[in-house]
């Protein structure tokens, strides 16, 4: 990052990739408000910066993210306004991933619990490690599912399936997780973060405004009317076809090159 190094991130870049790593193993990767800050402003920088096309998440150790540091949470002396807005991070940082106009994938390399679960949930594509570990546990000690995920979750694994894992707060493995549709695919741990990136680099290779608005149009697409999805589609065909992007794409095919996306 261009600013000093963050506390609680390992950021790579990997040609078009940007890799962010959380980087509080010793808590297993739980969140505190440095990390959703740092987290924050590290999207703020992918979002910016036009030679990234995609983000990696994963997690440093043995851990995505197990939620909330609950050691912090009982000792710190949160008035009721400054609770508000450390879950309203939370918050924040799912939207950030939702609304980036690039592809984030998170690569779950061991547990993903609460806040962890809710991060993994917005973002595009989940890739687990086989024996990784995902759930909900908000109702084992009564609090509530955030970022979204009441929302998102019945989308990806159905009404009925979403009921079971937030009700329950059951943990799923990838294999399940991959089986029932919540991951896009589950891998030992080991190949984990070769196929993350493999996955990344095809997103990289793509057209970025394509990308972008397919993003948007995607995201959104449960929550407006056919009419209007029509509408929507037909204004992002015509503004891809305003790029440089698009004509490189009719060049490379009829060329029968790979074509080489600028995002102009």
């Amino acid at each position: 990052m261009s600013s000093a190094s963050p506390e609680t991130l390992i950021i790579n870049r990997q040609g078009a990739v940007m890799e962010i790593r959380f980087n509080r193993p010793h808590r297993l990767n739980a969140v505190v408000e440095a990390f959703y800050t740092e987290l924050l402003a590290a999207l703020g920088e992918a979002e910016s910066d036009p030679d990234v096309r995609c983000v990696v998440l994963t997690g440093e150790g043995r851990a995505f993210c197990v939620g909330a540091d609950m050691k912090e949470h009982g000792s710190a002396q949160r008035s009721l306004f400054q609770r508000r807005q450390y879950l309203q991070l939370g918050n924040d940082v799912c939207e950030a991933v939702l609304r980036l106009r690039k592809p984030v994938i998170a690569a779950v390399n061991g547990y993903a619990l609460g806040a962890g679960a809710e991060m993994a949930v917005a973002c595009d594509f989940i890739v687990m490690a086989e024996e990784a570990q995902i759930g909900f546990p908000e109702t084992s000690i009564g609090t509530c599912i955030g970022g979204g995920v009441s929302k998102l979750l019945p989308q990806l694994v159905g009404l009925n399936m979403a009921r079971q894992l937030l009700y329950t707060g059951r943990r799923i493995d990838g294999r399940e997780a991959a089986r029932i549709g919540l991951a896009t695919s589950c891998h030992p741990q080991e190949a984990l973060l070769e196929e993350a990136h493999q996955l990344a680099e095809t997103l990289s290779r793509q057209a970025p405004v394509s990308i972008a608005m397919l993003k948007r149009l995607v995201n959104q697409g449960s929550d407006t009317g056919l009419e209007s999805q029509l509408q929507q589609e037909l204004d992002a065909v015509f503004t891809c076809s305003t790029t440089a992007d698009w004509q490189e794409g009719v060049d490379a095919f009829a060329e029968k090159r790979a074509p080489r996306f600028t995002g102009q």
